[in-house]
């Protein structure tokens, strides 16, 4: 049963603080774009989060709803209508990471291992859609499972995306000597704005990390695609002897970003996003989901933390 917020969380930056325990492990699940603020396991950060009094920075732990990554000058044309967006990446000029970043998610089931967060989202200026969004966190032993679903419940067809924007935490103040493996065949060419431009296959260059690699001084702000998957069907980017993010089919593609440029997590831990769409995807369609009224999109990804 939801309770109300208490005085001091309306305080917090990030709003109420929702906490889950699983044996050694501990998440904070945030009022506040429904994001996750920290998980730590075994006593070692899984997550570079952030304070509970700090406003959140550089994207860490948010949800991408209803698009993930860019939209060039934030307009686009869907189904013969023209539609502009705010620019909130001012000095690219391009809308970013979608609309719930900043809203409030009510707790609409809330147990010691498991969370599920609700959000209204009405129609805007430059999204006239509306959707009601559901996010569910849930800890088990094997790690944090997050499950996102959508649902149109306009009387039209609309564009939609998800993502997510966790930064994965490492054993060392720098990420030079860790060992990713992105478990990726092509990987797309952006340009200055952070807009695709081409797509070339990872072979032969210095952007394959099928096989674990150490980073090295590689600056990472990509965005793979072409994913192997394992039996289960999840496709897994690993940190050396860190933690793992997973994400299902839905989710086909994963931007890996190491942080160059932005001072607060600057190569110091691993973005990992999975997204079930290409960055400018109003625009190209490349994976851009088309919801019909009343119809539903739901995702899994999720962590494993570090063997301990």
């Amino acid at each position: 049963m939801a309770r109300p917020a208490r005085l001091s969380d309306r305080r917090r930056p990030s709003g109420e603080q929702i906490e889950l325990e699983v044996g050694d492990q501990r998440v904070v699940v945030v009022e506040v774009g429904g994001g996750l603020r920290e998980y730590v396991a075994g006593g070692r950060a899984v997550l570079d989060g952030y304070g509970e009094n700090q406003l959140c920075s550089s994207g860490r732990g948010q949800l991408l709803i209803p698009w993930p990554n860019r939209i060039m000058d934030g307009r686009y044309e869907f189904d013969g209508r023209i539609e502009q967006l705010a620019l909130d990446e001012p000095e690219r000029g391009n809308a970013i990471h979608g609309l719930v970043r900043w809203t409030a998610w009510v707790v609409a089931e809330r147990y010691p291992d498991r969370v599920v967060l609700q959000h209204s989202l009405p129609p805007q200026p430059g999204f006239p859609f509306a959707l009601d969004l559901r996010v569910e966190y849930a800890l088990s032993g094997s790690g944090l499972t997050v499950r996102t679903e959508a649902t149109n419940v306009g009387e039209e067809t609309c564009p939609y995306g998800a993502g997510a924007h966790p930064y994965l935490a490492v054993d060392a103040s720098r990420i030079d000597e860790v060992a990713l493996q992105v478990p990726a065949g092509t990987v797309l060419e952006a340009d200055e704005r952070g807009i695709p431009v081409d797509v070339q296959r990872v072979e032969g260059t210095e952007l394959d990390f099928r096989a674990p690699k150490r980073v090295g001084e590689q600056r990472l702000d990509h965005c793979f695609t072409d994913l192997e998957r394992d039996d289960d069907g999840r496709a897994r980017v690993r940190l050396g002897n860190g933690p793992t993010l997973w994400a299902d089919e839905t989710y086909e593609y994963l931007m890996v970003f190491t942080g160059d440029g932005l001072p607060d997590v600057e190569r110091r831990s691993i973005a990992v996003e999975p997204m079930t769409c290409a960055p400018n995807a109003f625009r190209s369609g490349d994976g851009l989901i088309r919801l019909e009224p009343g119809e539903a999109h739901a995702g899994l990804w999720g962590i494993t933390p570090a063997p301990r």
